[in-house]
């Protein structure tokens, strides 16, 4: 974290005095006309002295559920009682959430590959950057939320750095204060913030809050609960976390495949504990006969499906969250 001596919470122009709140929007790139893209950002500059943490939504612009935690979250945060600082930002990826995709539309990336980013890059890159530089780096703790895009899945946090790396065993922690239930602890693709701020020092999470279009209200439950967990666990905030005694932990997927082309009809629903042999779905024909039952081949937890019910040959029906362990 980048110390402050003034005990300000400063990003760009916008200043934050202990035990007051800014909102404005901070301007990170233009249209071809030169209408400028600014990404709305919160300041929360608690009245007693603290850690800071940076909360995101968005970087991919068809998951809208961390949106509404964060909204849900700092609506609730009294700055007379708040230890520290939050820096929110509900909308990161401004290109690609007007275009309700995963992708922006004015480079064709994503954002989460983007991380630190680069002064020099495209436009992904650029804004990235921008946010590293003046926001993120301020942190002390990093949660960076994410749904599985509009497909269905289980409610689950990531855990993004290599069991080797010096702070994945910060990571794993906050994870587990987060408290939802279910880690994925893999090593993601390069260019995640999940992987780029742990760089320099900050212990970052990606919870994935679902899959659905629009809200999905469990999943934004499950995620307000999680920010309050790290908020208290943490100190920022007074009271006792909700952290479940015990969670799973998964280290990769493996995909279930269907031979046959068809329509899916699942016999195991997600969350549930799979063992091998087990009947995860019926493939049937466009008459409505079985014409294939697929198996399960390793023991673990169906974590996610595709959105829509029919399948190619040798098309993905869904996968399996495997090794199971406990936290």
């Amino acid at each position: 974290m980048q110390n402050n001596s003034s005990n300000n919470l400063i990003v760009d122009a916008f200043v934050a005095d202990p035990g007051t709140r800014v909102e404005g929007r901070l301007p990170v790139a233009s249209l071809p006309d030169g209408t400028p893209i600014r990404v709305p950002i919160v300041l929360i500059n608690g009245k007693n002295p603290g850690k800071t943490l940076y909360i995101q939504a968005i970087s991919d612009g068809n998951e809208l559920n961390g949106i509404a935690v964060i909204h849900k979250v700092l609506s609730k945060i009294n700055t007379d009682e708040l230890n520290g600082q939050i820096i929110a930002v509900p909308v990161l990826n401004i290109h690609a959430f007007h275009a309700k995709q995963a992708y922006s539309p004015v480079d064709n990336l994503k954002m989460n590959r983007c991380f630190p980013g680069r002064a020099d890059g495209t436009s992904s890159y650029r804004i990235a950057h921008q946010l590293f530089e003046k926001a993120i780096k301020q942190a002390d703790y990093c949660i960076d939320l994410h749904q599985g895009g509009v497909s269905p899945m289980i409610d689950e946090v990531r855990v993004r750095v290599g069991e080797k790396h010096e702070l994945h065993k910060e990571c794993l922690e906050l994870a587990r204060v987060f408290g939802i239930g279910y880690i994925l602890d893999q090593k993601g693709p390069k260019g995640q913030l999940a992987q780029a701020a742990p760089e320099i020092g900050i212990p970052t999470i990606d919870p994935e809050l679902g899959g659905t279009h629009g809200w999905d209200k469990d999943s934004i439950n499950k995620g307000v609960r999680g920010v309050k967990n790290v908020l208290k666990h943490y100190k920022f905030l007074d009271g006792d976390p909700e952290i479940p005694p015990q969670q799973i932990v998964v280290n990769r997927f493996e995909s279930i495949l269907s031979n046959q082309a068809g329509f899916v009809y699942y016999k195991k629903a997600l969350y549930d504990h799979i063992t091998p042999r087990d009947t995860i779905a019926e493939i049937r024909d466009v008459f409505g006969h079985v014409i294939e039952t697929v198996r399960a081949t390793e023991e673990g937890i169906f974590w996610s499906h595709p959105i829509y019910p029919m399948v190619a040959s040798g098309g993905i029906i869904g996968k399996i969250g495997t090794p199971v362990s406990h936290i």
